[in-house]
């Protein structure tokens, strides 16, 4: 399974991202090969609107199930629910943390997005 986690870093040591769609960039981690790659957000970390839906469309075409970040607003989020992918909201930690989380089933799978839209 492939999982998507919002970051400013390059690394599994790198701080969980308070946002999903203004994320700079994503961990897309494999928790089977235990890899990763970068995949960078800054086109969206500067979008003026549109952000969410395209970092969503992003880490969809990435080909992840799962997404760890701190907030998602509602556009991205539906979206993202439904490609079929989970969404997991994690305050600030180290990504391998969130990970441990994850795998630990410490987390749960949101229902809806926890933050308004940018523009409502």
């Amino acid at each position: 399974m492939k999982i998507a986690l919002s970051t400013s870093g390059y690394c599994l040591g790198a701080t969980l991202e308070s946002r999903f769609g203004r994320a700079p960039r994503f961990i897309i981690y494999d928790l089977e090969k235990k890899e990763f790659e970068v995949l960078d957000n800054n086109v969206n970390m500067n979008a003026a609107q549109g952000a969410g839906i395209q970092s969503a469309m992003n880490v969809i075409k990435a080909g992840v199930q799962a997404v760890i970040t701190g907030h998602c607003g509602p556009k991205a989020f539906n979206l993202l629910k439904n490609a079929g992918i989970a969404v997991y909201l994690v305050e600030s930690v180290p990504l391998s943390k969130a990970i441990e989380l994850l795998q630990s089933n410490s987390l749960k799978k949101q229902e809806s997005a926890d933050v308004d839209g940018h523009w409502n």
